[in-house]
């Protein structure tokens, strides 16, 4: 039996053909095993492409609710966009708009709903759901994709629990006071998920690395985490690209978008999992 499982994904899958050339390398030079698809995003169709050449690529539905433009016209979502059509980017306002007006949760779910509509309609075998900015922590949002998600045969979904003290550690003592506040604020609810997720014949995994490192998970840093990695499920997400893009999101100027790529694409992180007996696995693998 493996006690220690991996799940290696790559987000943001159709924002741009860099990010799709680097997940593509990823999966057939590297070890990436998953990727999550952004459905109204500028290069969709050249991820769907490549994802058709690779049918062993676990491709899921990145739902975007924030930082992006939606699937429906914003016409028909009006309360869920500004005045360019685009989502809101300040994800506190945006998490307060989703709670307290019904008008905006119904906007919400036909959203959604357009979101796993645009994914079964490429035709993918639909591998698992998690959204930008990990937005379906809302209790909101994840209540709507567990029920929409379930006529869609979704298999499994992200539990963004990141353990405070690997994550420390493996960033090199830095950032405490955000992975404590994150992890002391975040755990009651984050566990709850786990069990409404698992309730509702939802695979998840246990664990979550590169919450509080987007665009900084270096081969160093994913090479320490797998050295540490505690026994479950573990779903380490990346953000590769080639190189920087047009139309990233504000404040990923710093992300490390090709040292992400070449930590999945090295020999150090494929040698750290083989030396400490780490299974690869997808969702709909774990699902069963």
């Amino acid at each position: 039996m493996i006690l220690k499982q991996l799940i290696l994904t790559g987000d943001d899958f159709g924002i741009s053909p860099e990010v799709n050339e680097a997940i593509e390398r990823a999966h057939l030079q590297g070890v990436l095993r998953a990727a999550s698809l952004m459905v109204a995003a500028p290069a969709f169709d050249d991820a769907v492409a490549r994802a058709r050449r690779l049918p062993s690529l676990g491709v899921g539905l990145h739902v975007v609710l924030v930082n992006g433009r939606p699937a429906l016209p914003a016409s028909a979502v009006p309360d869920l966009v500004d005045e360019r059509g685009e989502f809101l980017t300040d994800l506190v306002a945006a998490g307060f708009k989703f709670f307290f007006h019904p008008r905006i949760r119904r906007q919400l779910e036909a959203e959604i709903r357009a979101q796993f509509e645009a994914f079964a309609a490429t035709g993918l075998r639909l591998d698992h759901v998690d959204a930008q900015c990990h937005m379906h922590v809302h209790p909101t949002i994840f209540a709507m994709l567990l029920r929409i998600g379930k006529e869609y045969g979704m298999p499994g979904i992200r539990i963004p629990r990141e353990p405070f003290l690997i994550s420390y550690r493996a960033a090199g003592n830095d950032g405490l006071r955000k992975r404590l506040g994150n992890s002391l604020l975040t755990e009651p609810w984050l566990a709850l998920m786990r069990v409404r997720a698992r309730a509702a014949g939802v695979a998840c995994n246990d664990y979550a690395f590169g919450v509080n490192d987007p665009g900084a998970m270096t081969e160093e840093r994913v090479v320490a985490i797998i050295e540490a990695l505690p026994d479950g499920v573990t779903e380490m997400l990346f953000h590769p690209a080639t190189g920087p893009f047009e139309g990233a999101d504000a404040g990923t100027e710093h992300f490390a978008w090709a040292a992400e790529l070449a930590a999945l694409t090295g020999a150090p992180v494929r040698d750290a999992i083989a030396r400490r007996g780490v299974g690869q696995v997808t969702y709909r693998e774990l699902a069963g």
